[in-house]
């Protein structure tokens, strides 16, 4: 087999969001790039996700009335990381956000979407046209001379003395001189990776890019490569079990109202955590699985279209499944129906504020907005797992994306972004913060190695 060595400025591993952001602004810094994706086109996870971008103190924001400061921004993400989260990566991550408005401007993504989500004190997730957002970048990156080679796996980091020089495949040798980005994703789809780092998650219904198997990881542990919030990588809950590779098809009415049961008709947690808080408890549940259950009132609050509140879609896929009374839906789902009447008797005397909520639930999500019964007929059911949309420990990395060893020191010449890098979420994260950190840190990458 004929070895090519393949000469650039800079190298950079996976087309996802982060890939793309990585090589369309070296390419604008006048460097000559390659991005190298293991599979037949660009995207990745990040074509596969919702498009949700937490940011603070947006045009959109204010046009809502919404309060948001960078700082508040920065409290919540750390408080949702349990404290584990590292504070300087945070504040690199707030202090890029301008790039990451300014690209999504460029792209023409914006949507008028707005609303709080998981970890969030006010509402910061904003709804981009990702698929567009993606689009513009590898147009971008290719009309600045950007080189993309599609259908080849990095499978080894190449090095002169302890400085990275380039990545080999199976095929070609591409050397770049200036830098490495390791943006290759997560490894939702290693059982072998999730066995070895998070066996009680391991359970969770595989999900995120399909190639997403920690190719980068691996690539980096083998340099001796630190790791970063590993131990804290969950699944999220919300996703039918049928759901398939090419549908977004997650649903957190919880977030909208609705409460969670089990096959028994019992609750078993507080709805407004986050969806990883929720992933752990639910993989604890009979059948790996919740139940949500809402009434009418939290049937209006659906947003056609519109992912984590697209109802509509889930009646067409047959998902939803609606009765006029609590006892007729239990029948339906296999729930015996006294029990659930009685959870949901309880769940609206808590509401009414009759009751104490026994699991301390006091909001909507993360105990923002009002709670409201599950009362009006007709009621809704919409069976839910805990799936491994994504792996959000990774590489330890500096706050310019510079990969650092297991004692801290950097590995010459190696860069990460996106979902390969640890350290930003702790131990479960706010929605939008993936996107946001691989589209900043995809951007901040790039800007360390022209400035190198």
């Amino acid at each position: 087999m004929t070895t090519h060595r393949r000469v650039f400025d800079a190298i950079v591993v996976g087309g996802g969001l982060a890939g793309l952001a990585a090589a369309q602004r070296l390419s604008g810094h006048g460097r000559s790039v390659a991005l190298v994706e293991k599979r037949d086109r660009p995207g990745g996870s990040s074509a596969l996700s919702g498009g949700w971008f937490a940011l603070s103190g947006t045009e959109l924001q204010r046009r809502a009335g919404i309060e948001d400061s960078d700082e508040l921004f920065l409290a919540d993400m750390a408080a949702t990381g349990g404290g584990y989260a590292d504070e300087t990566l945070l504040r690199a991550l707030v202090a890029g956000q301008a790039d990451a408005v300014a690209a999504i401007e460029q792209a023409a993504a914006w949507t008028d979407e707005l609303k709080v989500s998981a970890g969030m004190s006010v509402a910061r997730a904003h709804l981009v046209r990702i698929r567009e957002l993606l689009a513009h970048l590898e147009r971008e990156a290719v009309a600045a001379g950007a080189e993309i080679h599609l259908g080849r796996a990095a499978r080894e980091l190449v090095t002169d003395g302890s400085r990275v020089v380039g990545i080999a495949t199976d095929d070609d040798v591409f050397v770049g001189g200036s830098g490495v980005v390791l943006a290759s994703g997560g490894f939702s789809r290693s059982r072998e990776l999730l066995d070895l780092f998070v066996p009680d998650q391991a359970a969770a219904m595989p999900y995120g890019g399909a190639g997403n198997t920690g190719d980068g990881l691996r690539m980096a542990w083998m340099l001796g490569a630190g790791l970063a919030d590993i131990g804290h990588v969950s699944g999220t809950y919300g996703q039918h079990a049928d759901t398939k590779d090419d549908e977004h098809e997650l649903l957190t009415a919880n977030y909208l109202g609705a409460i969670l049961v089990n096959a028994h008709g019992e609750r078993f947690t507080d709805e407004s955590e986050s969806y990883k808080v929720l992933g752990s408890a639910v993989l604890g549940q009979p059948g790996r699985t919740a139940f949500q259950i809402f009434d009418s009132v939290v049937r209006a609050r659906s947003r056609p279209g519109v992912p984590l509140s697209d109802m509509e879609r889930l009646e067409e896929l047959g998902h939803l499944v609606s009765a006029p009374t609590i006892p007729a839906l239990a029948r339906e789902l296999g729930i015996p129906p006294d029990r659930l009447e009685r959870t949901v008797a309880r769940y609206n005397e808590g509401v009414s504020g009759r009751r104490e909520d026994p699991f301390g639930r006091t909001g909507l999500v993360n105990g923002v907005g009002a709670l409201v019964p599950v009362a009006t007929g007709p009621f809704h059911a919409y069976a839910a797992v805990t799936a491994m949309t994504s792996t959000y420990g990774g590489l330890s990395v500096g706050a310019d994306g510079s990969v650092k060893r297991v004692d801290g020191s950097h590995i010459e010449g190696l860069f990460a972004a996106g979902e390969v890098v640890g350290g930003f979420h702790g131990a479960s994260y706010m929605t939008g913060t993936a996107l946001t950190k691989a589209l900043v840190f995809g951007f901040r990458t790039a800007d360390a190695i022209a400035a190198g």
